[in-house]
């Protein structure tokens, strides 16, 4: 791990600073083939509003003053057209003429038509190089919770796998497993953030997370999949447990069954990934006498992550990302290296639950993923802007060399 001996403190406006300076060169740092593109076009696109409702479309909710000049010359130039092949200055009655065979006139295109294409032709580049590449989403927060959102979250996720993107979907289900909790009639206790999970709790949060949430999900990503008629997103329902998939052992006695993950067997999964499958991961997990584990869903999905040697890890929460101040969302930081997430930790800009999270993602890259990435899972397609577009959404770590 490596970390600075002593880090030197950080102030916010250094790290608002960092902020704005990682946010102009954001490009250069999230792939090496992305296209060059224009500081206002890179701002513009922080707008745009993604969406595929029956097919490949995608939907902008404002337009660039660039694509209305260009959209105002190709109406001129179409109405030129349409003067030139149709009037004349000589025989026909009038003066007019019937335009020369085989001339056609030039269609008028939409503005929001001419801008869906322009989306499309950024996204080529990323489209090109993630193709076969494996993204690794850790799916959870308000995004599970929202019927709306958990539609829209699938159907992206439906997206990429119909393009050739390799996805393997990791969730947890703590609402979900808060709701049984009571039915049944035990009182959820938490230490530090953490679900204390005696045997009867464990029994729940197996059955919970293995059964009810990951059969839910791979209907809807199955169901998304024959509605499309594209055959993208084959869903197939594992656990830890699946394959050796998770070995682990008991954190915390004072915690019961709360595993720390120590190995990770990524055969199943890649035999899944190279039949066309995606892979829906819940995060039980297994100790050495074959005793359930519950895992952390981050944990989980950054060490599938790292085992997979995964082009991205995302991790779906309900805040922007790394923030210099976390209730301000204009204060997002675009990229954060190793060195400088140390620096912010020790600052305390980044802090409390962002803190794992964080920490996470450093662990993925470390084992061999090649980026992590923070995103707001509650704004509408943040997957696919995150993967898609120049400037993303959220916050993206790197290594130093990156």
């Amino acid at each position: 791990m490596r970390c600075a001996s002593s880090p030197a403190p950080v102030s916010v406006s250094a790290a608002k600073a960092a902020s704005s300076s990682s946010s102009s060169s954001r490009c250069c740092f999230r792939r090496s083939c992305s296209p060059s593109t224009s500081s206002s076009s890179s701002s513009q696109r922080r707008r745009l509003f993604l969406s595929n409702p029956g097919g490949f479309s995608v939907r902008a909710a404002a337009l660039s003053s660039d694509d209305d000049t260009n959209n105002s010359a190709a109406a001129a130039a179409a109405a030129a057209t349409t003067t030139t092949t149709t009037s004349g200055g000589g025989g026909g009655k009038g003066g007019s003429e019937e335009p020369k065979k085989g001339t056609a006139k030039i269609q008028r295109i939409s503005a929001e038509n001419s801008n869906r294409v322009n989306i499309l032709s950024e996204a080529l580049p990323y489209l090109q190089r993630f193709q076969g590449q494996t993204v690794v989403v850790k799916y959870g927060g308000a995004a599970m919770q929202s019927k709306e959102l958990k539609a829209a979250v699938i159907r992206d996720i439906c997206l990429l796998a119909t393009v050739g993107i390799n996805m393997v979907l990791v969730h947890g289900g703590g609402p979900e497993i808060n709701k049984m909790l009571e039915v049944v009639g035990i009182e959820p206790n938490f230490k530090n953030g953490l679900r204390v999970t005696d045997d009867a709790t464990m029994e729940v949060v197996e059955m919970v997370l293995t059964g009810k949430v990951n059969k839910e999900l791979v209907a809807l990503i199955n169901n998304n999949s024959a509605d499309r008629g594209d055959g993208g997103g084959r869903a197939v329902g594992v656990c830890g447990k699946d394959g050796n998939l998770l070995r682990g052992k008991v954190k915390d006695k004072d915690l019961g069954w709360v595993g720390e993950i120590e190995s990770v067997d990524p055969k199943l999964l890649t035999t899944l990934i190279n039949g066309g499958f995606v892979p829906v991961i819940a995060t039980v997990a297994q100790d050495s006498k074959g005793n359930a584990l519950n895992v952390n869903a981050d944990t989980a999905a950054g060490a599938i992550a790292a085992a997979l040697n995964a082009q991205k890890l995302v991790l779906m929460t309900d805040v922007a990302g790394v923030c210099t101040d976390k209730d301000d969302v204009d204060s997002l930081i675009r990229t954060v290296t190793f060195t400088k997430a140390e620096e912010m930790i020790a600052s305390g800009i980044i802090a409390g639950g962002m803190i794992p999270k964080v920490t996470d993602c450093m662990n993925a890259l470390r084992g061999g993923c090649v980026s992590g990435h923070i995103i707001d899972g509650r704004a509408p397609h943040s997957l696919l802007l995150e993967i898609l577009t120049d400037e993303g959404c959220g916050t993206m770590i790197t290594t130093d060399e990156s």
